[in-house]
């Protein structure tokens, strides 16, 4: 434990000076009106019939089926943002003190609903528990058994124009419920209970324009605060979040009043959801400053690092132009990685199925406040993906601000990123503090080595635990019967709430699929908390840990007391493998939900080198009353000295036009011990070895690269393999000592126009040439070469015109002066001068005027046209012969019909600086169109919607100044899959 705190000490000190202050005025409201009707709707109960449920099995249609601001996540910059493995998952994985969790005391499907997704939430009072899905709610008892039917939204709603995105609180300082919907005509109905029993109280019903999608209600001392994913991409500058007057909803008044704010200095550009703070308890803050919290992810445009945005809100319902927004407080993070899929919906695969959606760029239901005697804190939560590789794993990133008081700056005390065991995926979390200040958080977890269907699990941590890290085991509540089926749509959120009647019972619901093959909204009941009095149990094997041992290491546990009364003078034992039980005694006291440390007096053998030792230490508490948190165990290895091996080899990498490259590897030493003068060796395709020697120093648990003195040819066309390999004289490990990489020279080929064409002096200004190629290849790369006498290069302008008559390219223009002729002339983007800083005869190779790269991704088949125009009508020459040299790339199948609009070519603009424009004119399409921008490795890298421009076209300017050299494709599709695809190439 020791370890784990001194590890988080800089980060601490990071996150406290991650505040800055503010230096603009607080914003103002941009509206301020009142509700648009109201009305009473008599109690449930008191109706002889009752409307049920409708079950749809089709996508809602909300406002990310129907609209453009919830078509894309945001305009993501390939290449930017943060890279590698989730530092703090590394940090949770470590985490050497581990809690089995209690079995779930309660487990029941709160719904069977096909709609995708099903949008499950709950909310729990003293008395009931009111769990709502997309369009319609269920109400049961603390046991889980139902008291009605599943009830259409229309029993307490208006029914006319009905949507979708049913929400439930429970306002505990009222005692009141407060439920939620929206409105295709871009309303919203908010209706809070007359009473805390939701069946036998009547509702007052408000209604309120100008929120349409992803609402989420946030219960506050001074009011409702409602944040929407409304506005986006003017988000800073329009309504983002409203203040709906409370006072006045919960008195039933006729109207109440709603203030629109927006959240300035907030980098949107599609789909985007912040959150309120929600007071889990009846302890009320004072009046005002009231949070909003939102996420901000290096990855996307216009945000330079990874940050949490902190916005409060003041509100005057007396006086609404005197209501104020602040600017936001920045809390820098550990960096993380947000985006999934270049921003699509379609993220997380199934056991053999589809993907569906992560949820990413996304504050999670619900972010939470409640008051401690020493302190306020908060919690929320998002999505991220914690490989940092080509592959994805979504893991929770989770944090806990605090501030001293009312009103004061928050800041971060914790965060930590939480992944579930055997690769699963990890996400669509919910989390909340009991009233000791334990977290409790469900969350969903699906795939990994298990192959596991979407199902429920829980974690948590108690407060004293070491920060930054969920100490309780994974527990399941409830095992999926098989995938999410119809769209990519899943969850939207799930929804974890506190019961106030004991403060320490968590009720959490989420989506899954049911053992009867029913899509379900599935609720759990689990506490943290102390629930027995003697409970003791081994949380952890602190020492050892993986390293060189000896035959005489210390065994070191940690002990917690699980139950309600103080513990002293008990048993403890360890084991290595099936080896002898060693029994000691713990002498002294351990409170109520504290942690001990036992280092054993007898020592264990772990001395042979490279062997794998389980150990198992246990509690031998007499009166235990649960016996299932007794005892833990740890796998150790005792680390070889001499284990090294390469890991990568990152040059060189596939291109057109390789020729003599050098072979760099990247080593890394597994073992103990430093290593220094050992050979490395390469061999291509099966030819002969290289082998060299590397100075080193190589330290322990380091890596080096190393580029070998021996360069290889790989200038002939083709694939090549190859394998690098370390050769450490004592090395115990072979198995990591290699290394494979394939790297592809594309294919290039020539056509030449041998035949003279003259220039005239005074008779046509211009003049064509043309190469016929029948050969059809994907572009990647072409190159113009030609030889032109002409007695003043100043008069001549040259262009290329690729088969499709449409895409042009000035290769010269009035360059040279008076000078003569191109002699022996290439045009090349690679090159390093300028035609426009040369001079006659041009000899060598030039980067023409234009960008040979916007014939990249056509094919090469037709005829290719070289237009030549003389300005003047004085010196004249000839044309002797020009040629064309072009790379193919292979052909990568994307699974769809490339048939979208034949009679339009779609167009790849470059700019400069590796900033292009894509266009695709169409007269024939006017349909909202998908855009996904690929490598050649089929990995999707930016997913955004575009909508036509002016009726004119659509139009998407890519930054591509981030990315990594190399060749990309673009596609775009319309909801038939018809589509276009294109090549192109990042310099």
């Amino acid at each position: 434990m020791f370890k784990n705190s001194l590890l988080l000490i800089p980060l601490l000190v990071l996150f406290s000076f991650g505040t800055f202050a503010q230096t603009k005025p607080s914003a103002k409201p941009n509206f301020y009106s009142k509700s648009t009707s109201m009305r009473v709707v008599s109690p449930i109960g008191s109706k002889k019939t009752l409307i049920p449920a409708k079950d749809s099995n089709e996508e809602i249609r909300d406002g990310r089926y129907s609209k453009d601001n919830r078509s894309s996540k945001g305009k993501i910059i390939i290449g930017k943002g943060s890279t590698g493995d989730d530092i703090l998952a590394k940090a949770q994985k470590s985490n050497t003190t581990r809690v089995p969790g209690f079995d779930p005391e309660i487990v029941f499907d709160t719904t069977e609903q096909n709609s995708q997704p099903t949008d499950p939430s709950l909310a729990v009072g003293p008395n009931h528990v009111l769990a709502v899905f997309n369009t319609g709610y269920r109400i049961f008892d603390k046991d889980g058994n139902p008291l009605t039917g599943n009830l259409s939204s229309n029993n307490i709603f208006t029914a006319a124009n009905v949507c979708c995105d049913l929400t439930i609180s429970y306002d505990n300082a009222a005692d009141r419920w407060v439920m939620s919907i929206l409105f295709f005509d871009g309303s919203v109905e908010v209706a809070v209970s007359q009473g805390p029993d939701p069946i036998n109280d009547a509702w007052s019903v408000y209604s309120f324009a100008g929120i349409d999608d992803y609402q989420k209600v946030s219960v506050w001392s001074d009011g409702y605060y409602m944040t929407a994913n409304v506005n986006s991409g003017s988000a800073d500058t329009q309504n983002s979040v409203f203040a709906l007057e409370r006072d006045a909803m919960l008195a039933g008044a006729t109207s109440a009043q709603i203030i629109g704010f927006p959240l300035p200095g907030i980098a949107t550009d599609g789909f985007y959801a912040p959150q309120a703070f929600n007071i889990s308890d009846d302890n009320l803050p004072a009046t005002g400053n009231a949070p909003i919290v939102y996420m901000q992810d290096d990855a996307f445009n216009g945000i330079t690092e990874d940050h949490i945005k902190i916005w409060t809100i003041n509100v005057d319902f007396t006086t609404p132009a005197n209501s104020t927004i602040s600017q936001p407080t920045e809390l820098t993070t550990t960096p993380f990685i947000g985006a999934f899929d270049g921003g699509s919906f379609a993220n997380l695969t199934q056991p053999g199925g589809q993907d569906i959606d992560a949820l990413q760029n996304t504050i999670m239901n619900q972010a939470q406040f409640r008051k401690f005697p020493t302190h306020n804190s908060a919690l929320f939560n998002f999505v991220v993906d914690t490989d940092g590789g080509a592959g994805e794993i979504a893991g929770v990133r989770w944090f806990e601000l605090r501030q001293s008081g009312d009103g004061q700056p928050w800041t971060i005390y914790q965060e930590g990123t939480y992944t579930s065991p055997d690769g699963k995926n990890a996400w669509n979390a919910s989390l909340i503090m009991d009233d000791n200040g334990n977290i409790g958080m469900g969350y969903t977890g699906m795939g990994g080595t298990t192959d596991t269907f979407v199902s429920s699990y829980y974690t948590g941590r108690f407060a004293d635990d070491p920060l930054g890290t969920m100490t309780i085991d994974e527990t399941l509540i409830a095992a999926g019967g098989g995938n999410i089926p119809g769209s990519e749509r899943y969850g939207d959120y799930s929804k974890i709430d506190l019961d106030p009647s004991n403060g320490e019972k968590f009720w959490f619901v989420t989506e899954y699929v049911n053992t009867t093959g029913n899509r379900a909204n599935v609720a759990g009941v689990f506490q943290i908390a102390p629930s027995n009095t003697n409970d003791v149990g081994v949380v952890s094997i602190d020492i050892p840990q993986e390293g060189s041992f000896t035959n005489a290491e210390d065994i070191t546990i940690e002990i917690r007391n699980f139950g309600s009364a103080p513990i002293s003078n008990f048993d403890v034992t360890y084991q290595v493998d099936s080896g002898a039980i060693i029994t000691e005694t713990f002498t002294g006291t351990i409170e109520s939900s504290s942690i001990a440390t036992y280092t054993f007096t007898q020592t264990a053998d772990l001395s042979t080198e490279g062997q794998t030792y389980t150990i198992t230490a246990s509690t031998n508490l007499t009166n235990d009353e649960l016996d299932t948190n007794d005892q833990t165990s740890i796998v150790v290895n005792h680390l070889a000295q001499n284990d090294i091996g390469i890991i990568a080899i990152p040059a060189p990498i596939s291109s057109d036009g390789l020729g003599t490259e050098a072979i760099t590897i990247t080593i890394e030493n597994f073992g103990t011990q430093e290593q220094s003068n050992f050979d490395v060796s390469y061999v291509i395709n099966g030819g002969t070895v290289v082998t060299e020697t590397v100075a080193g120093p190589l330290a322990a648990d380091s890596t080096i690269d190393y580029t070998f003195t021996e360069t290889a040819d790989l200038s002939q066309s083709g694939s090549y393999e190859i394998v690098a390999t370390t050769v450490l004289s004592n090395d115990t490990n072979t198995s990591n000592d290699s290394f494979t990489a394939t790297v592809e020279n594309f294919t290039c080929n020539s056509e030449n126009n041998t035949t003279p064409v003259a220039i005239s002096e005074s008779g046509t200004p211009t003049i064509t040439s043309e190469i016929e190629i029948t050969e059809s290849v994907i572009i990647s790369d072409i190159n113009v070469s030609l030889n032109i006498e002409h007695t003043w290069n100043e008069d001549l302008t040259i262009t290329l015109t690729a088969p499709d008559n449409t895409t042009i390219v000035e290769l010269t223009s009035v360059n040279g002066g008076n000078s003569d002729n191109y002699t022996n002339t290439m045009f090349d983007d690679q090159a390093g001068n300028p035609i426009t800083g040369g001079t006659g005869p041009f000899t060598g190779t030039f980067q023409p005027e234009g960008n040979l790269a916007d014939f990249n991704g056509l094919s090469s088949a037709g005829t290719w046209t070289l237009t030549i125009a003389d300005g003047a009508n004085q010196d004249g020459g000839q044309l002797l012969d020009w040629a064309i040299e072009f790379c193919e790339v292979e052909d990568i199948t994307l699974g769809i019909n490339e048939n979208l609009d034949p009679n339009t070519d779609l167009k790849i603009i470059y700019r400069e600086n590796n900033q292009f424009e894509i266009r695709f004119d169409s007269d024939a399409v006017t349909d909202q169109l998908e855009m996904d921008i690929f490598n050649l490795n089929g990995q999707r890298l930016l997913n955004y919607r575009l909508n036509k421009t002016n009726n004119i076209g659509y139009v998407y300017d890519l930054d591509m100044s981030y990315a990594s050299a190399g060749i990309y494709l673009v596609r775009i599709k319309d909801k038939q899959n018809k589509s276009k695809i294109k090549r192109f190439i990042v310099r």
